[in-house]
């Protein structure tokens, strides 16, 4: 017997063990369904409070006649605290055909009174029966089906004032679509469960609509640019997406960048160009103020600097070495208009883009070009342009020694041959750029000359992506210099028009967005151009680039007053909110200061 009660205590102890357990895990369960759930919950006519949030759920009633697609972008890309809810209930076809029935016929009969009285025609009922008329045509088809369907809202905000105004946004947006909503007065506990993620359509407004309406509808329409390859560009501001995009699969693979000073366009260039490395992409890069050596020199590429003191030699002469026969045929065509252009820049162009040259001076400096290469052995023949290519000595010995106007050209292109300008421009090439980083800094180049370098370079450049295509960035740093002058902004736009042929994506940049968009090569640049980012700008700007681009208001409210690395993409028919992040890694070989992240 005392055997037994020993047992039995034994087993009341593990009992009383296993229910303490119990115990606990049952007030474990409390204590987290009470850190998830709000403090309280106040429910009032056309608002509701929950814990510190205040929300408030309207219904869309009204419709306009036919809908786009896409029409709840704004809505799911608006910068404000929402949540959104969709029922749709699909509706037995023979139910809809007999009502559609029914409704032509009152519908007829409404037109028949009308006009027994002597009324003048209803252009609405008229269309109402071609709608119902078209609906139940495709209904007996197959080719649409009918629903019912409800569109809730519930806005969210830190106070009533908030809550209002951010109402009023909405409806806004709604209002500019024809679309009608109300607060749902009464019955905000009903809209606030319908809105939740729990399926239970408590408020019940519906409203019908056929598969086509239905289809309009589709939510998930945010401002997105994320594809499986590409480069990350930076965060989508609208849904805190990742903006990862190939700018190649475009139908150009061109982009500008306008940007007021030091709001971090070069820090985002700098970083596109370090990130398409990655993938393969050679970048060359023309650099006006000395802002990416830093950048060249930690990815081990060449640095190139141009300046009358430097050794440095590039020969405006030279020819492609092209393998496509078409383009092997058009090389030294090409390259006459292209010199023909630079001669207008370095002899006969004002400051202001007025050429001096004469139709007579232009017919002689087009026969010494001519002539000069033919010195050398070189014509229109494809298996002459290995020879070595003349040079602008060679022309100015041309032109000295030729009748008409050649004698005083060649006077005043002296002082590129023997003069101040000598040497840089007027030996043969000892520039190689085989590397996967190039960059071509003209800082310490003389203010006059630093135009008819940047052609150069240019034109230099675009022989070597025409003798091999490859996939290339081409990034041209403050572009507004060659917009200046008439020359290099048409040689500037036929890269920008060619380069897709050649797999070249060219980038230009620039802060005086004023001068290169009154230019009309500098619109037609950025016609030419698939992607745009305008990051923040002066308030002069802003109208100009609100004109070009048909920016909304709220865009160019923004504009003005986005932070340092904030802006707006654009990419194709798509455009984003985006912030441009770089790991710390990136920052350090791309930012000028370290105290800074974003330049």
């Amino acid at each position: 017997m005392p055997r037994k009660n020993k047992q039995a205590e034994q087993l009341t102890a593990a009992q009383l063990e296993e229910q303490e357990i119990q115990r606990a895990f049952e007030q474990g369960i409390t204590t987290l369904r009470d850190l998830i759930s709000p403090s309280s919950i106040e429910i009032y006519s056309d608002h509701f409070r929950l814990g510190t949030k205040y929300g408030r759920t309207i219904y869309v009633y009204g419709y306009p006649r036919s809908l786009y697609t896409g029409w709840l972008s704004p809505l799911i890309n608006i910068d404000e605290v929402l949540d959104l809810s969709m029922y749709i209930y699909p509706v037995d076809t023979t139910i809809v055909m007999k009502n559609l029935q029914k409704k032509v016929t009152q519908l007829e009969a409404s037109i028949a009174v009308n006009s027994e009285k002597g009324r003048i025609r209803d252009p609405e009922l008229e269309a109402a029966i071609g709608d119902a008329e078209a609906l139940r045509d495709q209904l007996q088809l197959g080719q649409e089906k009918f629903f019912r369907f409800g569109l809730y809202v519930t806005l969210w905000a830190d106070s009533l004032d908030e809550l209002n105004f951010v109402q009023r946004k909405i409806e806004t947006l709604f209002g500019q679509q024809m679309v009608f909503s109300k607060v749902a007065s009464s019955q905000q506990e009903q809209g606030m469960n319908s809105v939740m993620p729990m399926c239970t359509d408590q408020l019940q407004i519906r409203r019908n609509m056929n598969t086509g309406a239905i289809s309009t509808s589709f939510p998930f329409t945010s401002a997105d640019l994320t594809q499986e390859k590409g480069i990350l560009y930076g965060v989508n501001m609208h849904n805190n997406g990742l903006v990862i995009f190939d700018r190649f699969s475009l139908e150009n693979a061109n982009m500008v960048v306008f940007a007021k000073s030091g709001a971090g366009k070069s820090f985002t260039v700098k970083l596109e160009a370090l990130r398409s490395m990655m993938v393969g992409s050679e970048v060359i890069i023309i650099d006006p103020e000395n802002e990416y050596q830093k950048l060249s020199d930690a990815v081990g590429g060449s640095y190139i600097r141009l300046s009358l003191n430097s050794d440095v030699r590039i020969n405006p002469f030279d020819l492609p070495k092209v393998v496509d026969s078409e383009d092997a045929n058009d090389a030294l065509r090409a390259n006459l208009v292209t010199l023909h252009g630079l001669f207008r820049l370095m002899l006969g162009t004002n400051t202001d883009g007025t050429v001096n040259l004469t139709p007579n001076e232009e017919a002689d400096l087009d026969q010494a070009l001519i002539d000069t290469y033919a010195r050398a052995g070189i014509t229109s023949d494809p298996l002459t342009h290995q020879s070595t290519p003349p040079t602008i000595a060679n022309l100015y010995d041309t032109l000295l020694h030729m009748g008409g106007s050649g004698p005083s050209l060649a006077q005043r292109l002296r002082k590129y041959t023997t003069g101040t300008f000598a040497g840089i421009f007027s030996q043969q090439s000892n520039v190689d750029i085989n590397n996967q980083m190039v960059v071509f800094n003209i800082r310490d180049l003389e203010d006059e000359l630093r135009p008819v370098a940047m052609y150069i370079v240019l034109s230099h450049i675009w022989n070597v992506v025409r003798a091999q295509k490859k996939q290339r960035l081409l990034i041209v740093d403050e572009a507004w210099q060659l917009m200046q002058y008439e020359d290099s902004a048409n040689f500037l736009f036929s890269l920008a028009k060619r380069a897709r042929k050649y797999y070249l994506g060219l980038t230009t940049i620039t802060q005086d967005v004023e001068d290169f968009m009154s230019s009309k090569m500098g619109r037609a640049i950025v016609a030419n151009s698939s992607m745009q980012l305008l990051l923040k700008q002066s308030s002069a700007a802003v109208d100009v680039l609100s004109d070009v681009f048909k920016l909304t208001e709220e865009e160019k409210k923004r504009l003005s007053n986005f932070p340092v690395g904030q802006g707006l993409f654009f990419a194709g028919q798509n455009h984003v909110h985006i912030q441009i992040i770089a790991s710390e890694t990136e920052e350090s070989l791309i930012t000028t200061n370290p105290t800074d992240s974003v330049r």
